[in-house]
């Protein structure tokens, strides 16, 4: 049977938080080795040939450091790398893949501390450079939002293609008045040897995805082998298929 072209790992399981983005590779054809956040990864599933690997509240300590420099090697070879932010991403709260040599891969530089932030009020995505990730979208006429993401420093070199735009808003009356706060790093991308890299630091599940997961005018609806259906919003589908597909510098099919 051929190799799957995705290794992903993380994001508890597929009957759960997973089932969001299992379902979409699923919905655009692309075929996927899982493994759960509590789980170890075999050593098989690093000794072949991959486009992309995915880190998504997937805690370094699941990956031996002999594994970690086999992530490494995969994407100086040509493989991509995506972390997707979350609790066990980056730093964040068990995540600690700054204590990793798999950080001096990614196009961001990760905290040595807790690196969580949660928002209680909006938080807006924010276009900052065209890229075929982000094109056609409609960032201008409804950007969505999202409830949190991990605090990061892009590298000299990386591009930011998208930030969150932080707002305190107050009622005066009728009137609703936004005040822009801190713009953070959302969506960076770079390159290690001959593979892509990139880093996503909000999650693509609840709760930190907050009304990003239902962006879009129309539902899509997928579902992986051994996971349940999901419902979300086309941009969000879009967006999400972008990412993964030049990341792993994928063809469409």
């Amino acid at each position: 049977m051929p190799t799957a072209d995705v290794l992903y790992l993380g994001d508890t399981s597929l009957s759960g938080a997973a089932g969001y983005l299992a379902g979409l590779l699923t919905h655009f054809g692309l075929r996927f080795d899982y493994v759960p956040s509590d789980t170890s990864v075999e050593a098989g599933l690093l000794s072949r040939p991959r486009k992309l690997i995915i880190l998504s509240d997937y805690p370094a300590r699941m990956l031996s450091k002999s594994q970690q420099v086999a992530v490494v090697s995969h994407v100086a070879r040509g493989a991509g790398l995506l972390m997707i932010g979350g609790w066990e991403s980056f730093h964040g709260h068990g995540g600690n893949w700054d204590q990793s040599s798999v950080a001096e891969v990614l196009p961001v530089q990760i905290a040595k501390k807790d690196d969580r932030q949660n928002f209680d009020q909006p938080a807006v995505w924010l276009k900052l450079m065209d890229h075929e990730i982000t094109a056609k979208l409609p960032w201008d006429k409804r950007p969505p939002t999202i409830g949190g993401l991990n605090r990061v420093k892009a590298r000299l070199h990386a591009q930011v293609l998208l930030g969150a735009q932080q707002f305190t808003s107050t009622i005066r009356g009728d009137v609703i008045e936004m005040t822009p706060r801190t713009l953070h790093p959302l969506l960076v991308i770079g390159g290690f040897g001959y593979g892509r890299t990139a880093a996503l630091m909000t999650d693509l599940a609840p709760h930190w995805v907050g009304g990003f997961v239902d962006w879009g005018t129309r539902r899509v609806k997928a579902k992986a082998k051994g996971s349940w259906q999901i419902e979300v919003g086309d941009a969000y589908a879009t967006f999400v298929g972008n990412l993964v597909r030049w990341t792993g510098n994928i063809a469409k099919r």
